[in-house]
């Protein structure tokens, strides 16, 4: 936790409440909270079970349930949640289901608690059901500089069977959704996407689609394929057991290959990826959907598999400083803003010739208005929304996703903030529950990542 202020401090903050920005209500109470501060243990950090209503986007957003008609590869969800194909697989191993991006999806599973799961993912490894993401193929001669127009993404330069993360861009350029793109060569993609913004991408690809007039590009959604991460420092070693002959030291970060896996005596051909949502070392599996259940099953039975939930989910890829979309990322959020300048090739900066170019180039020569940043807090959890404010009591921004660190032991929080207030080592305040904490903005990842680079 950070320190407790100084009574030096406390007499400062007070002395310039009166006359700050601050809600009265928080005002009133500036002297109190900043004299007597004391570090507090995050009682959250128990092994207790986690409620929807924490975890940053179990709700189902409002776009899932629009319904809207489009002629698109796939019909678009209802207001009726959908299941995995791996549905009666978590019912069946204890997992407590609710609504996530439309889906019925494993919060934690029987009496193991997110932060013992958590901790299984960050010493052996973790199993987690992706099914709900959107896995899309995008064929052609003209699939490379379709995507390319979507994307800011260097895809030309890219080696075949490599992947990159990438944003799908606005025309006003705000990030639409956050996507993983995959090149098996220039006519050949697969790109994953996130299932709370399944109706609104597919919408989009389709008008961007109707308005192309480069060459040629086929779009297919790979409905019910199965998707599995397979996360933690003893993945390799347990998928190498599937993998015969195949040497995965050859896929390092970022590579991917189809690989022939053993299940039950038969060969299943799955695209595996090394990638993943934790930090850890790791892949992303994709599975035929006639296969999908005997893999899980498969990979479960290894003594150094545990499954794991949306809420460890949630903390792994925040200790790792990734973002969750349609809550550290939205459409008014550019890349820059959102600190993923890297994702914004070289090449596509001098070209400028993809959506949203304009706000990119002019945010990235003069600085964004705002940035995404970490956050160290102290004395409480700073939930989603939670106000920013400087010491003097000026807002300067919200927080975004925020958790306990079973980890660390510390209360972190990912937030966007005014440019300015974005260095390592500011002093912030934070509104938790009608009261003034202490905040510090921290460098991200919270925890080292350790992806495999061979």
């Amino acid at each position: 936790m950070l320190a407790s202020r100084s009574v030096t401090a406390a007499s400062t903050v007070l002395r310039t409440a009166s006359r700050s920005s601050l809600p009265r209500h928080l005002a009133a109470r500036v002297a109190s909270s900043a004299s007597a501060r004391v570090t507090r243990a995050t009682s959250s950090l128990r092994n207790d079970p986690v409620s929807p209503r924490q975890l940053h986007s179990s709700s189902k957003r409002n776009a899932d349930a629009k319904g809207e008609a489009m002629a698109s590869p796939s019909a678009p969800l209802t207001d009726a949640l959908s299941k995995t194909g791996l549905y009666e697989f978590h019912v069946k191993n204890g997992g407590k289901m609710v609504p996530f991006g439309g889906y019925l999806m494993p919060l934690t599973y029987g009496d193991v608690g997110q932060v013992a799961s958590h901790h299984h993912v960050r010493t052996h490894a973790g199993l987690f059901d992706v099914g709900h993401m959107v896995q899309h193929k995008f064929k052609g001669p003209g699939a490379l500089k379709f995507l390319q127009h979507l994307t800011p993404a260097s895809l030309t330069s890219m080696p075949a069977f490599t992947s990159t993360l990438s944003v799908l861009m606005s025309e006003q350029g705000g990030i639409l959704d956050d996507l993983i793109i995959t090149k098996h060569a220039d006519d050949s993609f697969y790109v994953v996407t996130n299932a709370g913004c399944r109706t609104e991408d597919l919408a989009w690809f389709k008008k961007q689609l109707d308005a192309w007039k480069g060459d040629a590009v086929e779009h297919e959604v790979m409905d019910d394929w199965g998707l599995l991460a397979l996360q933690g420092p003893t993945a390799a070693k347990v998928l190498e057991k599937l993998a015969g002959g195949f040497d995965l030291s050859t896929l390092t970060f970022g590579k991917s290959a189809f690989v022939p896996l053993s299940v039950n005596g038969d060969k299943v051909e799955c695209h595996v990826a090394r990638a993943g949502y934790t930090g850890e070392d790791g892949f992303e599996i994709s599975i035929p959907p006639a296969s999908t259940i005997q893999v899980a099953e498969t990979l479960l039975s290894d003594s150094e598999v545990q499954l794991a939930g949306l809420a460890a989910r949630d903390s792994l890829r925040l200790e790792a400083g990734m973002c969750l979309y349609g809550h550290d990322l939205d459409a008014t959020v550019s890349p820059i803003e959102a600190a993923l300048a890297w994702c914004v090739g070289k090449d596509r900066r001098a070209a400028g010739d993809f959506l949203g170019a304009e706000r990119v180039l002019k945010e990235l020569k003069e600085g964004p208005p705002r940035r995404r940043v970490g956050l160290f807090v102290d004395g409480g959890i700073a939930r989603e929304g939670a106000n920013l404010f400087t010491p003097e009591g000026k807002i300067v921004g919200r927080v975004t996703s925020g958790i306990p660190s079973p980890t660390l032991n510390k209360n972190i929080a990912m937030a966007l903030v005014e440019n300015g207030q974005h260095k390592k080592g500011t002093k912030l305040k934070v509104e938790i529950r009608k009261k003034l904490r202490d905040a510090e903005v921290a460098k991200m990842p919270f925890v080292e990542n350790k992806f495999f680079r061979g």
